[in-house]
Parts: structure tokens; sequence; C-alpha cells
């Protein structure tokens, strides 16, 4: 069922020329006495590259039919991610392109939301937030504070995030894997 462009939103996956594309941002943009226009930011649900987009407001765009299943992951071999999906125990293999830069945020038992589009999976969503031990960072400095400047830490995953300068090795951090981000010291 086709809408008009306007009523694109972040976040949104639509078909255009065919295939999925997710909308990054848009802007609802009227120049003084011209049409109204809809530019949008897509990014291939297939491939991950990105580009930008001008509709017209009489444009009319489809809606992706998205699936969503909730998926374990079990463990990776040689570049391939093994996932099961919850519901009725089917096991799936992707590869890291298909998981772009959440791969090396999947730990096993880990639960994700797969997104499906023509029956196959073409991205996922990590939780909001995870719990890590930082296993490599400089020594904690006696006056730092919590606003002090970050340090680089390596956490049990491999990857490295900024830190305060109180966190030390051995810490358990709450990272967001969407950002990278440290959040907090875990409890």
């Amino acid at each position: 069922m086709a809408i008009p462009a306007t009523q694109i939103r972040r976040g949104m996956v639509i078909v255009f020329e065919g295939e999925p594309y997710r909308v990054i941002e848009f802007r609802h943009h009227t120049p003084g006495n011209l049409r109204a226009m809809v530019q949008a930011k897509l990014k291939s649900l297939r491939t991950g590259t990105g580009f930008e987009h001008r509709f017209r407001a009489a444009d009319s765009i489809e809606p992706a039919s998205m699936e969503t299943h909730e998926l374990e992951y079990m463990y990776d071999a040689a570049g391939t991610y093994h996932f099961m999906n919850i519901a009725n125990y089917d096991q799936l293999e992707m590869d890291e392109e298909t998981l772009g830069d959440n791969a090396p945020w999947m730990q096993p038992g880990m639960k994700i939301q797969a997104e499906y589009y023509d029956g196959r999976p073409v991205g996922i969503r990590l939780p909001n937030s995870m719990i890590l031990e930082v296993v490599e960072t400089s020594p904690v400095m006696k006056t730092a504070t919590k606003n002090a400047s970050a340090k680089p830490a390596k956490l049990e995953n491999g990857v490295t995030i900024n830190v305060p300068e109180f966190v030390a090795t051995g810490d358990k951090v709450k990272v967001n894997p969407s950002t990278g981000e440290y959040q907090e010291r875990a409890k």
C-alpha cells in the first residue's frame, strides 16, 4: 500500500527501486513559491551504502513489509555467524557483511531482533545496553573524577571504547553497542 512521500519518517524502511532502504534522516522542505519536497538520507539494508534522494510531495512510496524474529546468537566460524530462531528452533547463518558494525558485539547466548525482508535476514538490532569487562586500560589515577578526561579501554569482546579515568582493568562497564559509548560502571 503506497503512501505519500510526505509521510516518510526516520527509521522507516521503504522499497526504493526494488530494494529495501532505511530512512536515516529526512527533511520536509517547501522553498518559497515552489512545490514541497522531502529530502531523505537512505541506507541500503542489503549493501549498507547510503545516499540522499529528493522526493516530490506528490510522489508515492512503498513501505517495506518487514518481519521481525527474535534470534539467539550461538557461535561464529570463519566469519559466519550462527543464530537460532527462538520461536521454532531453526538455525541460520549470517555473514559479517550482513551484521556490519554489530559483528564485534556478538556474544554467545545473546538475544537479538533480526529484520527479515522477502524471507531473508537483512539486519539486526542489538540490545540498548550491554555489560562487558574491561580487559586492558591504563592505570587508575588517584585524582580522577567523574568528569575527568577519557582514556581508551579494551573490552572482553575486543572492542576499544573511551572510558573515564577512574575505570580500572577488571571493572565491568555498561556500554551502548549501537554507538560504542560508555554509559556507566556496572554494579
